[in-house]
């Protein structure tokens, strides 16, 4: 099947970069349809953000129960009508987390993002319900850069990139210079597979632990319902497992209980769904 599935990529013409398929831990197939180069994985950087909350709420430096305003800079709150501060003092970031605060734009906008954020009229005060949008994980991003005193890149090298061997990583920054947090990474195929290793093998890699089993349970396990099936903490869950995904064709399949992975990178706007149902397909041969 591993091979029949490159051969059906190009059959279909599908605009796949490149494909890893592992089983237990081992590479059974890969397969470059392009330059061995980093892209965009846009979305797929939402999980890169997550990891960063499990590594500061393992050191102690911050809790997904904590509130959206008690952990933001107190200058932004200025101005704000009464009701919006009283409800970011009441919204845990774990609601950020599960994309369960409706009414925010999908991208951030303006000169000043965080600013922005918190002036956009997002339902600070409503009840949970799925909402995806680019702009919770911005702003979990910068809580954690705020709870650990430093650029999240520059806290995630030494304790992330480092250890799963990612060098020099590519990234996008808000006007202030705060890391985006929801999209701008670019990674090679195999640098998106090393994450989803971290996250199959219950948080170790290379014999190291990098993250606790309690959050590699919790941000990949169903914490809403949508009607793609749930997410968790920026990592969507599946049927048989979860992913990390980003649009138009970035993606890290992973199914614990076959200890099965496959990761993919392309560009296709319309028929990422195609590539999504083949390896599906492949997970669930016996």
């Amino acid at each position: 099947m591993v091979q029949n599935l490159a051969e059906e990529i190009i059959a279909r013409g599908l605009d796949v970069y490149g494909i890893e398929m592992f089983e237990k831990g081992e590479v059974v197939f890969r397969k470059q349809f392009a330059p061995d180069e980093r892209y965009p994985i846009y979305s797929a950087t939402k999980s890169f953000t997550s990891t960063a909350v499990g590594l500061a709420v393992g050191e102690g430096k911050l809790s997904i129960e904590d509130s959206l305003g008690s952990r933001l800079p107190g200058r932004y709150f200025e101005g704000l009508p009464v009701t919006v501060r009283m409800a970011l003092e009441q919204l845990p970031i774990r609601r950020l987390l599960m994309m369960s605060v409706p009414g925010f734009p999908f991208r951030p906008e303006g000169e000043d993002w965080l600013w922005w954020a918190l002036r956009c009229g997002a339902g600070f005060d409503s009840k949970e319900v799925f909402s995806y949008s680019n702009v919770p994980a911005y702003l979990v991003g910068v809580v954690v850069s705020e709870a650990v005193g430093e650029h999240l890149i520059g806290y995630l090298t030494p304790r992330l990139f480092e250890p799963l061997g990612i060098e020099r990583v590519e990234f996008a920054n808000d006007p202030q210079g705060r890391f985006y947090g929801a999209t701008g990474m670019k990674l090679t195929v195999n640098e998106l597979s090393r994450l989803g290793q971290l996250y199959l093998q219950n948080g170790v890699f290379n014999g190291q632990r990098l993250l606790s089993e309690d959050w590699v349970r919790a941000a990949t396990g169903r914490q809403i319902a949508n009607k793609d099936g749930g997410y968790g903490y920026f990592f969507w869950v599946e049927e048989d497992g979860f992913s990390i995904s980003g649009k138009w064709g970035q993606k890290c399949l992973v199914c614990p209980a076959k200890q099965r992975m496959i990761t993919w990178l392309g560009n296709m706007p319309e028929r990422s769904g195609e590539m999504l149902q083949l390896a599906q397909e492949w997970m669930r041969e016996p």
